[in-house]
């Protein structure tokens, strides 16, 4: 059962997909990015749908993570939303890959199916060219064994403007933190953009990987290590149009901590948004180690 009976984990529009999403998402790092740890897998997983999460993310490139959930949904199929990709740049290699993820989450349909990390123009070129990967995500909605379509990102903002110019999709999955707008940022460029197209977006790296988080490495001139994991997801989680953010987690404890600074989640205005971007100045660099190089 939930840790905390208090209230249920908020939800969110996914944009104009009309779903409603818990701000808080089961990401695909952590235990479910590994291998022969199925039993500690499925308890995270179920750990999170008795939080009341609903938005599950996962990927053919996460190690076992497609099978860890195809073990632990079964009958709770129903009671999440399901993210998947395509590292793929192929129509047939997309395809072949939907084909096995699907097989291997036993499901019939994903909710959500996504480009994965877009980063060059050689990758849209592919992805957009003739018996591109598009063609799949666009023949797989029509036969309906995938419900929405979505790019992700976190290289470079440019990319991703680029790839919801040449196509309409429903969602965006990106790299959002307090160290974003010290250099190539997504929030200042590509989340008004999804904005104005009414697309849902899902914020990834609000950790960094732990490397935004006060964690005793040398503090910095303002006196303070890092950001609290609280202060972390509530950045990400004010930022305008953001839908849910998701967070890969190692154990049920950590399931349960990032639900409750869900539960007591409350929008940061402007400039307390401002103090935290000031707080991660000294450690940008280290914190957006997933950009590309300037």
């Amino acid at each position: 059962m939930s840790s905390d009976q208090s209230g249920r984990i908020p939800r969110r529009l996914l944009g104009r997909t009309g779903e409603e999403v818990t701000i808080f998402g089961l990401g695909g790092e952590g235990v479910l990015r590994t291998y022969g740890r199925a039993a500690e897998a499925v308890d995270v997983i179920h750990a999170a749908l008795d939080e009341g999460v609903n938005y599950c993310d996962t990927a053919p490139a996460y190690a076992g993570s497609l099978d860890y959930y195809g073990a632990a949904l079964g009958e709770r199929r129903q009671e999440v939303f399901l993210a998947s990709k395509t590292h793929e740049r192929s129509r047939d290699g997309s395809l072949r890959l939907l084909d096995e993820s699907l097989a291997r989450l036993k499901t019939e349909r994903l909710d959500l199916w996504q480009l994965h990390d877009l980063r060059s123009a050689a990758d849209l070129d592919a992805i957009f060219g003739k018996r591109g990967a598009l063609e799949a995500l666009v023949e797989a909605r029509d036969q309906g064994r995938v419900r929405f379509l979505g790019i992700t990102g976190h290289h470079d903002p440019a990319i991703l403007l680029e790839a919801m110019r040449r196509f309409d999709f429903d969602t965006l999955l990106v790299a959002l933190n307090a160290a974003d707008v010290h250099r190539l940022s997504f929030a200042r460029t590509v989340l008004p953009e999804a904005a104005r197209r009414g697309m849902g977006v899902i914020a990834m790296k609000v950790y960094a990987q732990g490397a935004i988080l006060n964690t005793g490495a040398a503090q910095h001139s303002s006196g303070r290590h890092g950001l609290t994991p609280d202060e972390a997801l509530g950045y990400a989680l004010s930022l305008e149009g953001v839908s849910t953010a998701i967070i890969g987690c190692r154990s049920p404890a950590e399931v349960a901590r990032n639900a409750a600074i869900a539960r007591a989640f409350t929008p940061l205005p402007p400039e307390a948004q401002g103090r935290l971007e000031d707080a991660t100045a000294p450690r940008a660099d280290s914190v957006a180690y997933y950009k590309k190089p300037a």
